[in-house]
């Protein structure tokens, strides 16, 4: 399988980059990629930018160099519930925008001709629930174009998606690209910081010194663990 791996910053990039074997960079329209094997798998590792245009924009480029048969998107993530805890993984089964409304009769994160909430890919997901630690939590990702660090904002969200349980600022767009080309997609983050929980400005800067490396092993597991 040819699996495409994304994710956000420099930083999560770097920590995806010692899982890779046989590594070789070459470039997207100026962009690095690393081009390599996790597992028995073909993989190509792109930097997607931060936001929903970046990643969009990014995620086609990497399908149309790679054709992918899979594409992950890793890194952090705010918690938007309780269960969601300072490097607890999530495996998304659904991603939604947070920050999409087209007007009055329409639902919250629907764009006309799409769904509103965008299927992660099932094999995924069972195989992660297959050998999922206490720490994995399943279900729903949300993304919008805002850094989310205020209790106000976790209250806005959950009352759009009361079932949602982190927030970030790409995986929804993701989705809807991958969606657009007919790939499959999935999901995979870490909590990095708490808002409304604690002062998660603090949490999440603490988090990269803590250089949370085993968190994104968890991406390697998941790969090698595919057929």
């Amino acid at each position: 399988m040819k699996i495409g791996i994304l994710a956000a910053m420099d930083k999560e990039v770097a920590l995806i980059i010692p899982l890779i074997k046989d590594m070789q960079v070459v470039e997207i329209d100026t962009r690095k990629a690393y081009l390599g094997k996790i597992g028995h798998h073909e993989v190509c590792v792109m930097k997607c930018g931060i936001g929903k245009v970046n990643s969009a924009l990014n995620v086609y480029r990497l399908i149309e160099y790679f054709h992918p048969d899979l594409v992950i998107n890793s890194g952090v993530a705010g918690g938007a519930d309780a269960l969601m805890k300072v490097g607890s993984l999530l495996v998304a089964t659904e991603a939604a925008y947070h920050d999409v409304w087209c007007g009055p009769g329409t639902e919250w994160g629907h764009m006309d001709g799409l769904p509103p909430r965008f299927a992660m890919d099932a094999e995924v997901i069972e195989s992660c629930r297959k050998s999922a630690s206490a720490d994995v939590r399943f279900g729903l990702i949300c993304s919008g174009d805002r850094f989310i660090s205020k209790e106000e904002e976790v209250d806005f969200i959950k009352s759009i998606y009361p079932d949602a349980l982190v927030c970030d600022m790409e995986s929804a767009s993701i989705a809807h690209a991958c969606y657009d080309c007919g790939v499959p997609c999935a999901v995979v983050r870490v909590v990095s910081d708490t808002p409304g929980q604690a002062d998660n400005i603090s949490q999440y800067k603490n988090f990269w010194n803590e250089a949370p490396e085993k968190t994104f092993r968890s991406v390697k597991s998941i790969i090698e663990n595919l057929k």
